[in-house]
């Protein structure tokens, strides 16, 4: 019995900070990493959201599935037609009104924060998972300052991203090497972030 959440190699280091020259696999070409749908089940026992929820980077349904499980009426698109939701891109939506909650596009994510606070009312929420490590770098830095998280909910345990949403294979291959936690925003709110923590 241990407590460890991943038993690493060599490559360790890098692959816990995701360094893509060290994966020993090419990254998906549209950036696609299905979120294990567990994660949704967390968010919700610590935080609130309104009914209408927008999923604008649902791939294949894994979050919004759970999320219309939980009974909220899920608006589910993505630039890539994957089978569930309908085509769209997401920074041509100029409005919304309820909550956001994705797994962005790792390298658009600051992009698909500050649009997705640009087209929310205030008091509602957005919602990102993320790495850990988006916590740092200069240019995230100035969007914590100018937009601090309300809270920053992290996994104690690890959750899944599979390349493809091959889960199966992943936890085969020995599960994941990279901390998560979900990020959320709420439009208006000028204080602290709180880092709690889930799982």
């Amino acid at each position: 019995m241990t407590d460890k959440d991943w038993t690493g190699n060599q490559n360790s280091i890098y692959k816990t900070l995701g360094a893509s020259n060290h994966t020993g696999k090419d990254r998906e070409e549209n950036d696609f990493y299905a979120t294990e749908p567990k994660a949704i089940d967390l968010l919700l026992e610590v935080e609130s959201f309104d009914t209408h929820i927008l999923e604008p980077a649902c791939g294949e349904g894994h979050l919004s599935k759970r999320l219309l499980k939980h009974g909220h009426v899920v608006e589910s698109c993505d630039l890539i037609d994957r089978g569930f939701g309908y085509k769209a891109d997401f920074f041509n939506f100029e409005s919304f009104h309820g909550d956001i909650i994705t797994n962005p596009p790792y390298k658009f994510a600051k992009e698909f924060i500050e649009h997705s606070l640009s087209i929310i009312r205030t008091g509602n929420k957005v919602a990102m998972f993320l790495k850990l490590q988006f916590m740092e770098g200069k240019a995230r830095k100035k969007l914590f300052q100018s937009n601090p998280p309300k809270t920053i909910y992290v996994s104690s345990s690890r959750l899944l991203c599979a390349k493809n949403a091959d889960f199966e294979g992943m936890i085969k291959g020995g599960g994941s090497a990279v901390a998560y936690a979900w990020y959320v925003w709420e439009k208006g709110f000028s204080g602290k972030t709180t880092i709690e923590w889930i799982n």
